[in-house]
């Protein structure tokens, strides 16, 4: 038996809308990706402001350290 027209429309636009939703979701990843490329290249034009993670690493666990006793 035939789908009813406003049912076949209806699944028809959530299924639209559920492929949309998943191609903004790919879209945003990449121009998130895109826009941390271009920051990390612009940080590299400058390494003295650049975090390293072993220097930073020393000053946190020393503030997580609990004394000993």
């Amino acid at each position: 038996m035939a789908q009813p027209y406003e049912e076949r429309n209806s699944a028809v636009r959530t299924r639209r809308q559920q492929e949309d939703q998943r191609r903004m979701e790919f879209r945003r990843a990449i121009e998130d990706r895109c826009e941390r490329r271009q920051l990390m290249a612009e940080i590299g034009d400058f390494p003295e402001l650049e975090l390293n993670y072993w220097q930073a690493a020393p000053a946190t666990s020393r503030r997580n350290a609990q004394p000993g006793r």
